[in-house]
């Protein structure tokens, strides 16, 4: 076995000092390395962009964001810190998603494979709209207790 100092601190060095705000705020990332996390922190610090500026844009998943961007108005990234802050918050709000499909993917494995065990993988394809070998690899996830439980 090696050593691995901090290894099982998922959420990195950044959970030590002013991080308690940011783990929660990036409670999506909990299955990140503590290395990934702490970089993460790390940029959005060096862009000035507070935990309470990410949970805000993670709470309406960017809508003011792109409400901004599509509107034409030059400057328009100014007002949320410039295009360096937005690119970061918009990343973030990718990383939630992506974060929120995976846990969406495990929830219907399971549903999948509940199904299959009443029914043929040709009437669970039908019912769901997927092809019958689709159903085979939906069936295979379980839910994993490491995604966030509500959404921000």
């Amino acid at each position: 076995m090696s050593s691995n100092p901090r290894g099982d601190n998922l959420l990195g060095s950044a959970a030590l000092s002013d991080g308690a705000e940011w783990a929660r705020v990036l409670a999506h990332r909990g299955r990140d390395r503590a290395t990934t996390f702490d970089a993460v922190v790390e940029r959005f610090r060096a862009a000035g962009v507070t935990p309470e500026e990410v949970e805000s844009h993670l709470s309406d998943a960017g809508d003011r964001l792109y409400a901004a961007a599509t509107s034409g108005g030059e400057g328009w990234a100014a007002q949320f810190g410039g295009a360096r802050a937005v690119a970061l918050l918009a990343a973030e709000i990718s990383a939630l998603m992506s974060h929120l499909v995976a846990r969406a993917a495990s929830v219907r494995a399971v549903c999948v494979e509940a199904l299959l065990d009443e029914f043929s993988a040709v009437a669970v394809a039908e019912a769901l709209g997927v092809a019958r070998q689709k159903v085979y690899g939906l069936g295979r996830a379980n839910v994993d207790a490491d995604y966030v439980r509500k959404t921000p």
